[in-house]
């Protein structure tokens, strides 16, 4: 089994908006994800999602008569309710900062800190920029706290664009994509180095990113449509995309979303893991490729169990036969590399 002294990057979970700081800290017996785990699991560096709930469809993804499942989009957030929920979360995340249980990560040399044997790596990150207002004012105040991380949209319309459905089986292609203030808010994160993540936007949203930003394509929680078909995962020419930007895409663990089937079924092996990590790897390079695993967001395989079985998935992916390097750069490389150019603010 690989050694737990490969530091790991995860590309996104939702571990802030599911428990509290106090149970973030000592452990908890519920969830994917707390501090004590990720120690165990070799989790060094991750992007914690702000994730703003509101009204909408019923998340139910157990499948009809026919198979598969097909949940309407949730409705709008007000973006005055989306930013007083999102603060609350970036302060619970800078109160765990300013007691010396992590930082906020707001350069690559804090990713590098952190996998040097510092304190671990927050990379801040808006899923769904609903707190942002149309005229990107909060943008500049989000990137002073230290986001450096965001998602135009969730599975949601909102002022910059439309999210995908969750449907299974079904294409991404399900409507129109961002809108002229969602184009102007990618413009803006490249220039001031926020890393913009296509994750929850539909076909036409993610070759709006594509043809808006200077910087490479990052995906951080989706799975290879051509072993799921699922609405979240990206086509093969969607990871093309990816991969001639220099991208990446980093795999989920939730199981319905890499399932053939669509299933919702713990008992899906990591080895379906594997097989999304090897799509990817195939189809544009092992360098464009990583984890992204949803903790805390879904159903995962129990052979993982949680954030400390990362191991598991190491060796996993090196039975597989992913070479040592290769899986130190899954596991980070990949990452610390992407992130390190879209952090770069850019005129």
């Amino acid at each position: 089994m690989p050694s737990l002294t490969q530091p790991i990057f995860d590309g996104h979970h939702d571990a802030l908006t599911r428990t509290t700081a106090d149970r973030l800290v000592p452990g908890r017996p519920d969830g994917h994800l707390d501090l004590p785990r990720a120690r165990a699991g070799g989790l060094v560096a991750s992007i914690w999602a702000i994730f703003v709930d509101g009204p909408g469809a019923d998340m139910d993804f157990t499948a009809g008569p026919g198979g598969g499942y097909d949940i309407p989009l949730a409705d709008e957030v007000p973006q005055t309710d989306a930013a007083a929920d999102a603060t609350v979360f970036a302060g619970r995340l800078l109160a765990l900062e300013r007691a010396g249980h992590l930082r906020v990560a707001r350069t690559v040399a804090d990713l590098d800190d952190a996998a040097n044997g510092g304190a671990p790596a927050a990379v801040m990150h808006l899923e769904g920029a609903e707190a942002i207002d149309q005229n990107l004012e909060a943008l500049e105040l989000w990137h002073a706290a230290g986001l450096r991380s965001l998602g135009p949209v969730w599975s949601r319309p909102n002022a910059f664009g439309h999210g995908v459905p969750f449907r299974f089986p079904s294409t991404p292609d399900t409507g129109p994509g961002l809108t002229a203030a969602g184009r102007a808010l990618v413009a803006r994160c490249d220039a001031l180095g926020i890393a913009v993540d296509v994750s929850h936007l539909n076909a036409r949203g993610f070759w709006d990113v594509a043809e808006t930003s200077s910087k490479p394509l990052i995906a951080s929680h989706c799975g290879a449509h051509a072993l799921a078909p699922a609405s979240r995962n990206l086509t093969d020419d969607q990871l093309d995309a990816v991969g001639r930007t220099g991208g990446i895409v980093g795999i989920p663990y939730i199981v319905d979303f890499l399932r053939a089937d669509g299933a919702l079924d713990r008992s899906t092996p990591l080895t379906t893991v594997v097989a999304h990590v090897r799509h990817v790897a195939e189809r544009i390079g092992v360098e464009h490729v990583g984890f992204g695993s949803d903790f805390d967001g879904g159903d995962i395989p129990d052979e993982l169990g949680d954030v400390a079985g990362m191991p598991r998935l190491l060796a996993a992916l090196a039975d597989d036969g992913f070479t040592a390097d290769e899986v130190a750069a899954i596991a980070w490389g990949n990452w610390r590399r992407v992130l390190a150019e879209a952090w770069e603010p850019r005129p």
